[in-house]
């Protein structure tokens, strides 16, 4: 048979009577009671963060095949931001997409999550980015939007007049504001400038119309043959 325990059976304390252990843990609560009174005045709630010079550590889940961008080839990527940051950056080993981040201050740490959120986002529609021209083409500008994440910016969505030279507005390397405006079942992204900078200004956004959609003008439909140029004689018919 098991003997039950008194709860104040710590207080047995050989030459302590009980009645003076309950009489020190009565006064103990007022004395708590008091101290966080005066502490509830002075501070009725909890702060909504952290001071910014406050340590703090943040997790953050990516897709799982981001991982590897993240770390980089032989590691290349993730100490570049370790060093940017000044931030320690651990990744879970069970491929589940945990990110967790240390950090001495706030301002480090929303670097860190910045860059990890780069790198594990996606080009989305109707966003504008900040680019870096890559590849300039006869036809248009490949810009990358996100860490090796580019689109196409057509020739004629460079600027709001006809463009006769791509380089006549971007050059390789140019830093340049795109906006999405289009991605297609394949994935392939469609980029455009004259969009970005109307929006910047607060304007509407007219899209350069295609080829296929331009206006044909007097053209002669396919098949139909010139009034002038009658198979087998002249305008009246006669033999040549």
């Amino acid at each position: 048979m098991q003997q039950e325990v008194c709860p104040l059976v710590f207080f047995n304390i050989h030459g302590l009577p009980i009645g003076i252990a309950k009489e020190a843990i009565a006064q103990n609560k007022v004395s708590r009671d008091a101290i966080l009174d005066i502490m509830g005045k002075v501070m009725p709630s909890t702060r909504p963060e952290l001071k910014p010079c406050a340590p703090r550590t943040h997790r953050i889940k990516i897709p799982s095949d981001k991982i590897g961008a993240l770390i980089g080839p032989g590691g290349k990527n993730i100490k570049r931001i370790t060093e940017y940051t000044g931030c320690q950056i651990d990744i879970d080993q069970d491929d589940s997409g945990w990110v967790t981040i240390f950090a001495t201050d706030g301002e480090k740490l929303a670097r860190a999550v910045n860059e990890v959120n780069l790198i594990s986002a996606q080009i989305e529609l109707e966003k504008t980015y900040k680019g870096i021209v890559r590849s300039v083409k006869d036809f248009g500008a490949f810009v990358e939007c996100l860490p090796g994440q580019e689109g196409l910016v057509h020739i004629s969505e460079l600027a709001d007049f006809r463009v006769n030279r791509v380089e006549d507005i971007v050059k390789l390397g140019d830093e340049i504001i795109v906006k999405c405006v289009g991605i297609d079942d394949k994935g392939r992204v469609r980029l455009s400038r004259r969009a970005a900078i109307a929006e910047k200004e607060g304007r509407e956004y007219t899209p350069a119309p295609k080829p296929m959609d331009r206006p044909r003008g007097d053209r002669p439909e396919r098949g139909e043959r010139h009034p002038f140029r009658e198979r087998g004689g002249d305008s009246e018919g006669g033999e040549a």
